[in-house]
C-alpha cells in the first residue's frame, strides 16, 4: 500500500465511521454482500496472515477489501447495519496495521491501529476496542517509548474489564503491560502482569477467534523470556526462551526467540552462543522479508559491542547490516 492511498484511506473510512446511517445513501449491493460475507473473508484473511512466512502476501487483498469496506459504509442505511460495518472496519485495519507493523512502518500502524479504535468503539465493541489500543501500544514499544505505551495498556486494561469475560483480551492486555514495565525495570509490576496473563489458561478453546485476538496463552514463554532479559534476569530469561523455542511457533516468533537467545549469549560473553543463534535467526530473516525480524535483529546489532573483537561476531554485525539495508 502506498502511503498516500493509506492515508486518503484512513480520512475517507474514518469520517464514514463516525456518521450516522441515513435513508439518503445510496442505493448499492456492497454493504449487503459485506453484511452477509466480509466477516468470514475477514477471518480467512487473518488466517492467511497467521500462516503466511512472509506476511506481506496478504497485502493485495487487504488493500482491495479496505476500498470494499469503505464503500459499504457510504451504503449504510440502518444503525444495526453501521455498528457492524464499524466491527469489519475495526476489525480490517487492525489487519492492515499489522501489516504496517511488520514493515516496521510504525507511524502508518499507529495511524490505522487508532482508526481501528474509534471504528470498534463506534460498533460498540469493547474487546475490538481494547485490542486495537494494545496494538497501537505495542507501535510504542518497539519504538523503544515504554512509557508512552503506559497510557495506552492502561486505557486498554479497563475497556477490556468491560467487555466479555470469556475471551481473553484482559489477559493478552496484561501480557503487553508486563513487556512495558520490565522495559521500564519495575520487576515487580512485571510479575504481577504476567500472574494476571497466566490466568488465560482458565479459560476455555473459545478464548480468542484466530483473528483480531489470538493469545491463547502459548505465547507466555517467549513473553517471560522478553521481559527477564530486560530486567536482567538470563537464568529466567533462558528458561522461559528455551521452553518457548521447544514449541511449534511460526517463523517470525521463532526467529525472534532465537533473536533474544542470541543476545542472552552476548550478556554471558558466549560467542558460540550468539553465533548459533544469530546465524538461523538471519536465515529466517532472508526467509520472510520481515521488518519485525530485522527490528529484532537490530536490537542485538546494537549490543555485539564487547564481543566485535571475534571475527564471527563482526561478520554477524555486517550481515545484519546488510539484512536491514536490503529490506
Amino acid at each position: 500500500m502506498k502511503r498516500r492511498d493509506v492515508l486518503g484511506l484512513l480520512a475517507v473510512t474514518g469520517a464514514l465511521a463516525t456518521l450516522p446511517g441515513s435513508d439518503e445513501a445510496p442505493r448499492g449491493h456492497t454493504a449487503a454482500v459485506l453484511l452477509e460475507t466480509g466477516e468470514d473473508l475477514h477471518r480467512s484473511l487473518w488466517q492467511v496472515f497467521t500462516l503466511s512466512d512472509s506476511k506481506q502476501t496478504v497485502l493485495p487483498a487487504v488493500r482491495k477489501q479496505l476500498d470494499v469496506l469503505t464503500k459499504g459504509l457510504a451504503e449504510v442505511r440502518t444503525e444495526a447495519d453501521r455498528a457492524r460495518l464499524c466491527t469489519m472496519t475495526a476489525d480490517l485495519y487492525q489487519l492492515a496495521g499489522e501489516l504496517c507493523f511488520d514493515a516496521n512502518r510504525y507511524t502508518d500502524a499507529a495511524q490505522c491501529y487508532t482508526l481501528a479504535a474509534n471504528a470498534a468503539h463506534a460498533g460498540g465493541d469493547d474487546d475490538l476496542w481494547a485490542c486495537a489500543m494494545t496494538r497501537h501500544a505495542y507501535v510504542e514499544l518497539y519504538a523503544r517509548r515504554a512509557r508512552a505505551a503506559q497510557p495506552l495498556l492502561a486505557v486498554a486494561s479497563r475497556i477490556a474489564r468491560r467487555g466479555d469475560s470469556a475471551l481473553s483480551t484482559r489477559h493478552w492486555v496484561a501480557a503487553v503491560q508486563a513487556e512495558a514495565y520490565a522495559a521500564m525495570g519495575d520487576i515487580d509490576a512485571c510479575t504481577r502482569a504476567l500472574d494476571e496473563a497466566e490466568k488465560v489458561h482458565s479459560l476455555d478453546g473459545h478464548s480468542h477467534n484466530g483473528g483480531w485476538i489470538r493469545f491463547d496463552g502459548s505465547r507466555l514463554p517467549e513473553e517471560r523470556g522478553v521481559c527477564y532479559l530486560q530486567l536482567g534476569r538470563p537464568d529466567l530469561a533462558e528458561d522461559a526462551l528455551t521452553a518457548a523455542l521447544a514449541q511449534p511457533l511460526s517463523l517470525r516468533r521463532r526467529a525472534a526467540v532465537l533473536s533474544d537467545l542470541a543476545a542472552l549469549g552476548v550478556h554471558r560473553r558466549d560467542v558460540d552462543q550468539v553465533v548459533h543463534y544469530a546465524e538461523t535467526a538471519i536465515s529466517l530473516a532472508g526467509q520472510s522479508n520481515s521488518g519485525f525480524i530485522g527490528k529484532k535483529l537490530d536490537g542485538l546489532r546494537g549490543c555485539l559491542a564487547p564481543l566485535m573483537t571475534d571475527g564471527r561476531v563482526s561478520d554477524l554485525d555486517h550481515r545484519i547490516a546488510a539484512l536491514s539495508r536490503t529490506a
